[in-house]
């Protein structure tokens, strides 16, 4: 029997992260939480949660600075101030809450805008190293054989040593059409390699899909940006005309996206009502998001592609799936990026970016430092890529002629 006239009333029911060029996703920011945080008055800023700390060390310190310092009339007091926030944020040894300088802020929310120049791989930061967590298709990094989990030790002859990923960030990018040499290690290797990279204008693709044999869905979706939703429904469309009888859902290095709209397409695969992802924050409170869409692909068998580029919106989304549905991961252990973060506009043009809560799947796992183990863990080869080869996708598709089986 058809599964399609199994699941007739599912069947047919429609309804209407830090890039080095490309969009930042990875850091799993709320879409449209930025907030300005004006002057407080004296009086009011003694009411909030200061620290319960003696300052007077600090006026002492920079005092000794402004004193002694040989080279004391070079350096501002804004840099003086600057500094000592960075400083007060990297306390916290979270390399995804940072302060922004205002010339550093504008080209972070140009980061959000999704264009501009740059090799088109996501960075991170992983054990004080500076990483690849996932190159884009079709862009510069992975033309030049970029792979997710490469460590960059240098960038241009200047070692990455102490850095963090905005630091990094503006060593890496440059005028289009220029050439940037990274230092990369990747295991397996004897010795690290240079590999120089020509950057371009970068656009971030979005999502793909094509009919596989056995009439499987197959769908790539690289990211999670905020016109996702639209592009996903227009998808969604004729795929569903076509009945498929499996879907195959490749969140290969895809860096995540805004949290809201992971949980919106996590509303296509699951019932109205199911836990898509929940928020612990410091209070040891928790906030929980639910489905709230169609479930057209609530029934349809599913399979999920990760590896580790898969990080963020990706891991809620496929820790969601699995928890709710028993869906299976096919490929390589997931980033383990299970924090959410704020952006917030500060005085002067300056913003700050801060960790504000734990994402956990629905049955209350830890996504962080953890990520996803694949049920059938299959790895993919630089031999692999240079032959055009993909045995993560042949075996998501053996996996889904499986369950399909299943549901007949």
């Amino acid at each position: 029997m058809n599964f399609w006239n199994k699941k007739t009333a599912f069947g047919y029911t429609l309804a209407a992260i830090i890039l080095v060029g490309g969009v930042s996703f990875f850091a799993g920011i709320y879409h449209g939480t930025s907030k300005n945080i004006e002057a407080l008055p004296v009086a009011k800023a003694q009411t909030q949660n200061l620290p319960n700390a003696d300052f007077s060390l600090f006026w002492d310190a920079i005092a000794v600075i402004k004193e002694k310092y040989f080279d004391a009339n070079t350096v501002t007091d804004e840099q003086l101030l600057y500094g000592a926030i960075r400083g007060a944020f990297e306390s916290l040894d979270d390399p995804y809450s940072g302060f922004f300088e205002p010339s550093d802020a504008k080209k972070f929310h140009e980061d959000l805008s999704g264009s501009f120049g740059g090799i088109g791989a996501e960075i991170g930061l992983r054990d004080g190293q500076i990483v690849i967590v996932a190159p884009l298709k079709n862009t510069p990094a992975e033309k030049a054989g970029v792979m997710a989990g490469d460590k960059i030790l240098e960038v241009n002859g200047s070692s990455t040593a102490g850095l963090i990923v905005e630091e990094a960030v503006k060593m890496i990018r440059g005028e289009p059409e220029t050439v940037v040499t990274l230092l990369m290690m990747r295991e397996g290797w004897s010795e690290a390699r240079e590999i120089p990279i020509e950057r371009a204008i970068i656009t971030v693709p979005t999502l793909e899909w094509e009919m596989k044999k056995g009439n499987i869905a197959y769908v790539k979706l690289n990211n999670f940006n905020a016109n996702v939703p639209e592009l996903f429904y227009q998808m969604a469309l004729p795929m569903l005309m076509q009945k498929p009888n499996g879907i195959i859902l490749d969140l290969r290095n895809n860096p995540g996206g805004f949290l809201d709209v992971s949980v919106r397409i996590a509303g296509w695969f699951l019932d109205r009502g199911d836990i898509v992802v929940r928020e612990r924050f410091n209070t040891e409170e928790e906030d929980r998001f639910y489905a709230n869409g169609n479930a057209s692909l609530a029934y349809v068998p599913l399979v999920v592609l990760v590896n580790e580029g898969s990080a963020s919106a990706s891991e809620i989304l496929a820790g969601a799936l699995r928890d709710h549905r028993g869906v299976m991961l096919v490929g390589e252990k997931t980033f383990g990026k299970g924090t959410v973060q704020e952006v917030k506009d500060m005085r002067n043009g300056s913003s700050v970016k801060i960790s504000i809560a734990e994402w956990l799947t629905p049955n209350g796992n830890s996504i962080n430092k953890k990520g996803l183990e694949p049920d059938y863990e299959v790895k993919m080869t630089e031999e692999d890529i240079k032959e055009k080869r993909d045995p993560q996708l042949e075996k998501a598709i053996e996996v889904m002629k499986e369950e399909i089986n299943l549901h007949f």
